[in-house]
């Protein structure tokens, strides 16, 4: 077997590779975010490689990689492991289940924690189509993974993409909570299907419009951006609608530094039965602890909502007016998120654990959306499915 350094030319979708002692750690968001706030849940998500995935070009028949897995155990509701996905030229092939690593062991009722060490894991993917093709390992999740070796038996060649380039920001949705697989997220079903290349910064309960992110993707180049804003700001109880109106313009504005004119997507959040009317803060669901699903409820009460307390309804009521009154930038466009999952998909597409959807709602919102934006007169038309080539950004 060849073994091939893994170099930043063979990691697309993250901002930067950090070189620890076993090997790189994909991060989602720059060294200077994490030293200015080293908040624990914003650190555990974006060392999670939502997106982030190895490219290359090659004859390879089997591919070995090694990673070591860093993973936090809610002990009563722990969730299922992550995967590498192996895709040829768009297709999946493989899914390879992780096993080992590190873990932090946490009591959900008593707080108490504990770190337990593993050995690192070898997903082996044999039996690849012949002949030259273009290889993707979509790294887990919901799992943050060093990156240690990687194996071939044949040559891989780092694959530079010229396709148009569709940066996202959301919550613990658009990291992909619930979905089983890493290429599974909605995200990723909807890049496939538009043609474009994703670089996710969907950061699970850290979607509180925060102005680092903002930077972040102000000088992040990108031909298309989506912002999907309101359930971690709900759920954490974290702002009023006196003080999120003015926040999400001076996001939008941040953005807009970067890039004046990239066509740039406002979505709402889609529907969450708990947070419809009621505000947070959210919690676990005490009842739930030692079942098969451990749920969510909201613990606020509707009647706050005449002090400016934010539920999701209107959360979707403000950031609709909010576009109508950026009216003069031509390249904003709003999305009401009911429009992928709405009332009338709960019956059919109930969210498992009253929060995240399962995997089908996954596809289903990602096809959703690939429809609505890459498609037909949508936002992102322009660059669907490859019509046009990456550009440079101011």
């Amino acid at each position: 077997m060849i073994t091939t350094a893994i170099t930043p030319a063979l990691v697309h979708g993250a901002a930067e590779l950090e070189t620890t002692a076993r090997g790189l750690q994909p991060h989602r968001l720059p060294a200077w975010v994490r030293t200015r706030f080293p908040d624990p849940q914003l650190l555990m998500a974006e060392g999670q490689p939502s997106g982030v995935r190895l490219v290359f070009s090659t004859t390879a028949e089997q591919v070995e990689v090694v990673t070591h897995p860093a993973r936090v155990v809610y002990l009563g509701a722990d969730r299922p492991r992550g995967h590498l996905d192996l895709l040829v030229d768009g297709t999946l092939i493989h899914s390879d289940t992780l096993t080992g690593g590190s873990s932090t062991e946490v009591d959900m009722s008593t707080g108490a924690s504990r770190q337990v060490a593993g050995s690192s894991h070898t997903s082996v993917f044999p039996r690849l189509p012949t002949g030259a093709k273009l290889v993707e390992i979509w790294l887990p999740h919901n799992e943050s993974v060093e990156l240690v070796e990687l194996h071939s038996d044949a040559p891989l060649e780092p694959h530079h993409s010229d396709r148009p380039v569709w940066l996202h920001h959301g919550s613990s949705v658009s990291h992909g909570s619930n979905a089983a697989t890493p290429s599974g997220i909605w995200p990723a079903v909807a890049a496939r299907r538009g043609g474009v290349e994703l670089r996710n910064l969907g950061l699970g309960g850290s979607a509180v419009v925060d102005p680092f992110t903002a930077q972040v993707m102000r000088d992040t180049p990108a031909d298309v951006i989506s912002v999907k804003l309101g359930i971690n700001v709900v759920n954490m109880d974290s702002m009023r609608l006196r003080s999120f109106v003015p926040a999400v313009h001076g996001f939008l504005d941040t953005i807009r530094e970067g890039h004046p004119e990239t066509p740039l997507l406002l979505m709402s959040p889609i529907f969450c039965g708990i947070h419809e009317d009621t505000p947070g803060p959210g919690a676990f669901d005490p009842a739930s602890f030692g079942t098969d699903q451990v749920k969510f409820i909201a613990t606020g009460s509707p009647a706050g909502v005449a002090a400016g307390q934010l539920t999701l309804r209107v959360i979707r009521e403000a950031l609709a007016s909010l576009a109508e009154r950026r009216s003069e930038d031509a390249n904003l466009y709003y999305l009401d998120g009911t429009a992928l999952y709405g009332a009338g998909d709960a019956a059919a597409h109930p969210l498992p654990d009253a929060l995240h959807p399962d995997s089908a709602t996954h596809r289903l919102i990602g096809e959703r959306f690939a429809k609505y934006a890459f498609a037909g007169e949508g936002p992102f038309a322009q660059v669907g499915n490859g019509l046009l080539r990456r550009r440079s950004v101011s």
